[in-house]
């Protein structure tokens, strides 16, 4: 039960009187009704006569100082000396209930230990609060009506006691705002699960500013991870994991956010108006209520959504990728130990082989499960940019933001679960202007600097490609447009040859499920045709057909069969042999001839 005392005035004299069972509106409406509030503290005509040294002693009494009433106690202070209820319950926990009757109750115990004056002419509640504190109404801009400071005795008393054993929040945990300079560290150097510490004092032997910060950080508090300027972005979570020790706090980063959020979002946001650091940017740890904790979460999460790590995928094995892809298993066993061994691999080979089909499936084979949300994909072309594919500046609205890109986000995202593998797949490779794209990540890509940290061009953060990620290019050998991949690149890949896969075992299960005479005549044609390729000086094996474009129908229909080699086949051999007119006609015969 919450009590609001209003004051009214009449000739010399003050009436308190105590309103219970109200609701925070009709508080409200009581409170504008009674047009003489003053904003004196009060009473002035009542003292309970308890000295410093008194409340020092009762202080340590726990008949009459509770835990609870400790805690109340503490959190005034660390208001600095006065505060609503509401203001208490928002910013350390529990309901203004707590604080009211807890107060009261405390009063209470002091009257009944030392027989001090009580207030008359009151009720029991209003006649108990004064021992304790001076009173007044909030203004219109303080949360809460009612505002109680402390009594200079009392407050005097607590400035000379020991409370660093009393929690501060009622909340399970404490919740932190740990501020890197990027001049000296960030939380880009750390690797997520990592013990760090951070010491209590500067390099000349002081305290660090808002010193009481560091002494109630307990284990087990979260704590959200910011780089102040010039970046100025809340970048990573961290945890507690070991209170002080007399010289260090201890805390582990836990996640690396895809998506930072910047100073301005948070600046705007109006209920982290009152935030600590907002106030004093003085300092490296700052409290934060659970109130703007969960606020922060929210904005972290809208651009950082959880991965559910425990959702059952569908299996995915060696026998399902060769089932599906069609290669041999010692094709597979020797992609599989490249991608391992070298981080990086390009899948390069003529149109239809199925390079971006495997890719995907290599990664399921690798993980074995289909988890899609451990895969990238994008597709590089002329005007694919570093800005793209890291970071850059990019106009939002009336202004230019820096936007962070798909490599970058992806990478955070790894970096957070480095026991499980990640797979960033490039379809069309060598179609980008790969120096252009890869920036300085063309060293860190490379096998031997995964882990090693370098500064990013665009926000002077350091940056690394995480040991747990693997890139799957993907090439068509057959595009004559495209120059040759650049050769900084290439040494940092391996290169894997696909070829038509008409022999292998997956698609002659596949060939034969049709039991169809024409569907096997064209292929047998499509095998003739692939050896005339390869053999054609002009040409070679890369320009071979690939088995996928017979591939994905359920039912071998002999219109389907004609669209493939009128549609998809003979158009490609145009260009293949557009000088030589009677080589093009000569397939173009046989092939049609079998599909008629």
């Amino acid at each position: 039960m919450l009590t609001v005392f209003l004051v009214e005035e009449s000739g010399e004299q003050n009436h308190y009187r105590s309103i219970q069972n109200m609701t925070e509106d009709k508080w409200e409406q009581v409170a504008m009704l009674n047009n003489k509030k003053t904003s004196e503290w009060f009473p002035k005509d009542y003292n309970p006569n308890i000295s410093t040294e008194q409340w020092l002693t009762l202080l340590k009494n726990q008949k009459v100082f509770t835990p609870d009433s400790l805690a109340i106690m503490k959190r005034i202070k660390d208001c600095g000396g006065e505060a609503t209820c509401k203001q208490l319950s928002i910013k350390y926990g529990g309901t203004p209930n707590f604080y009211n009757s807890g107060s009261s109750s405390l009063a209470r115990r002091v009257a009944d230990e030392t027989g001090c004056p009580e207030m008359t002419k009151d009720t029991n509640n209003s006649r108990l609060w004064p021992i304790l504190y001076l009173g007044k109404y909030a203004d219109k801009g303080t949360e809460g009506i009612y505002i109680w400071k402390l009594r200079d005795e009392l407050s005097k008393a607590l400035d000379q006691c020991d409370l660093s054993n009393i929690p501060l929040y009622m909340n399970e945990h404490g919740y932190w705002w740990l501020n890197a300079n990027p001049k000296i560290w960030s939380f880009s150097n750390i690797e997520i699960g990592k013990g760090q510490s951070y010491t209590l004092y500067n390099g000349n032997g002081n305290k660090r500013h808002i010193f009481q910060n560091f002494l109630d950080a307990r284990a087990g508090d979260p704590v959200i991870g910011y780089v102040s300027n010039p970046v100025k972005q809340i970048v990573a979570l961290a945890q507690i994991t070991r209170e002080n020790d007399g010289k260090k706090l201890y805390f582990k980063k836990v996640e690396s956010l895809n998506t930072p959020v910047d100073y301005a979002t948070l600046k705007n946001c109006f209920e982290l108006r009152g935030m600590e650091y907002f106030k004093s940017k003085q300092g490296s740890l700052f409290k934060l209520t659970k109130s703007e904790y969960d606020v922060i979460m929210d904005l972290i999460r809208e651009r950082n959504p959880v991965v559910n790590s425990d959702e059952n995928f569908e299996s995915y094995t060696k026998k399902d990728f060769l089932k599906e892809v069609y290669m041999s298993g010692q094709q597979f066993d020797s992609l599989v130990s490249l991608l391992k061994h070298k981080k990086n691999i390009i899948l390069q080979g003529a149109p239809g082989v199925g390079k971006t089909y495997a890719a995907r499936r290599l990664a399921y084979a690798m993980m074995g499960k289909k988890d899609d949300s451990h895969i990238e994909f994008v597709q590089f072309h002329q005007n694919y940019s570093y800005e793209d594919f890291i970071m850059g500046y990019k106009p939002q609205g009336a202004e230019f933001k820096l936007q962070y890109g798909i490599f970058y986000r992806f990478c955070q995202k790894a970096a957070n679960m480095p026991e499980k593998p990640f797979f960033f797949i490039i379809d069309e490779i060598n179609r980008g202007n790969l120096s252009k794209i890869f920036g300085e990540l063309l060293l860190l890509i490379e096998k031997d600097y995964r882990g090693m940290e370098a500064t990013l061009a665009y926000n002077g953060m350091s940056f690394a490609v995480p040991k747990n990620l693997y890139i799957v290019g993907m090439m068509n050998t057959a595009d004559r447009s495209l120059a040759m991949i650049d050769y900084a690149l290439r040494r940092r890949f391996s290169f894997f040859e696909m070829e038509p896969g008409f022999d292998s075992k997956g698609f002659k299960a596949y060939q034969a499920g049709f039991k169809n005479d024409k569907f096997d005549a064209l292929i047998e044609q499509i095998k003739r045709l692939n050896q005339k390729i390869a053999a054609d000086s002009s040409l070679g094996k890369g320009f071979c057909i690939g088995h996928s474009y017979f591939c994905g129908e359920q039912d071998c229909t002999d219109e389907w069969m004609k669209e493939v080699v009128d549609y998809d086949i003979i158009p490609m051999l145009s260009e293949y042999w557009f000088d030589e007119p009677a080589k093009l006609e000569q397939w173009k015969s046989i092939l049609q001839g079998v599909v008629q």
